[in-house]
Formats: structure tokens, sequence, C-alpha cells
């Protein structure tokens, strides 16, 4: 913590945060459809101003508009993000905005869920890999879809009454769980989400 040129003590830094802004950088919480600013720890897209923020993509004026937003005559740039900012300033990242799926106007975390879901399943004795992802639906919008492998059928029939039993939201809840022969991963062995997403559709 450091004493402030007006004697107050400004933390230093917080667990769980990301920390400050650097000096130059502004940083704020938005609705991500309308870009109204929020207010302290409400949940929103994190965008950026700062003279590290470039001017756009070279001869794309599409893709500039895709990334960068005007905010009382500043230029920000649309991270993706979905974080919020507390009292003292400090930034919180909550998850990617494309790990989010929209259910009947609410945004559901596929990332959440599938913390959840990892704390149902007891990993001891197989090799058990699963990932969530959301495809295109006719009446929510978009639904949530489990994809895990090495299981059996009876395995998915235990873990889907748990799912049941153990979420409160039941938005979060899989609108299906498909067992794969493999869990679509990148060649730095992390989850493949788009991968994952195209395997889903072809499943369907």
């Amino acid at each position: 913590d450091i004493l402030t040129p007006e004697f107050n003590v400004q933390k230093g830094n917080k667990i769980g945060t990301v920390g400050l802004p650097i000096p130059g950088t502004t940083v704020k919480i938005v609705n991500p459809e309308s870009f109204e600013e929020l207010d302290t720890n409400q949940e929103g897209m994190i965008v950026i101003s700062g003279i590290q923020v470039m001017k756009g993509y070279l001869k794309n004026k599409e893709k500039t508009q895709e990334v960068l937003t005007q905010i009382d005559g500043k230029t920000y740039y649309i991270t993706g993000d979905k974080g919020k900012l507390d009292e003292d300033g400090f930034l919180t990242i909550v998850d990617r905005y494309s790990r989010f799926a929209k259910l009947g106007g609410e945004m559901v975390g596929l990332g959440a869920i599938e913390e959840k879901v990892s704390k149902l399943i007891s990993n001891d004795t197989q090799e058990i890999d699963f990932i969530v992802t959301a495809i295109e639906d006719i009446k929510k919008g978009e639904k949530i879809i489990l994809l895990i492998s090495g299981v059996d059928e009876a395995f998915i029939a235990e873990l889907k009454i748990k799912i049941l039993e153990s979420f409160d939201n039941k938005l979060m809840v899989p609108s299906e769980i498909k067992i794969v022969k493999d869990v679509p991963r990148l060649g730095s062995g992390k989850k493949d989400f788009n991968g994952a997403k195209k395997l889903t559709e072809s499943l369907m």
C-alpha cells in the first residue's frame, strides 16, 4: 500500500484481481450491447482507452468498427472480456464473452459450468476429459452442450442426476451430454473451443 498526496492509503494489490490500470490508461465496464457505463462491481464488457490503443485495422473499416468504440469523445478498445471494477478501481476478469451462451435473455458462463461439472467428476480411475459449448437453438437462442470422453452411458446417467441436484441455476444445466472419442484440443494442449463448437454442430 502507498500514501497518496492527499494522505489517503491506496491499496497496492488485491488477490484475485488483475490490478489497477497503468497511468494514462482508462478502463470502463460497459453494457456489451448499449455500451452504457455500468456501476461499481457490476459485471460487463471491459473496454480500454489510452495511447496504447491502436487507431484501427489498415484498410479495414468494418473490422475496426468491431473492436473500437467512442465513449465521451475517447476511443476505447473492446476487449471481449467480461469483468468488473471495484470501489478501489481494481479490475477482475470473469470470463471471455465468446465463452458465454445467451439463454432467454440471460448470459450464462460456459467456464462456470465447466467448473461446476469438474467438481462432480471423480477422475481417479479413468481418463475423463470434457468441454462445454453452445450452439444455436430456435426456442432459447442458444443451448448448452457438454462433450465428454472416457466415460460410458452409465456414467452419463449418474452425472445427469448429479447436475440436476447440484445446479441452482437451471439455465446452466446442459441440454444434452454427448460422449465423444476425444475432446478437441489445440497443439498447445489447451481446449479448442471453436473445434468443440464445430464438432457439436456435426453431432446434432
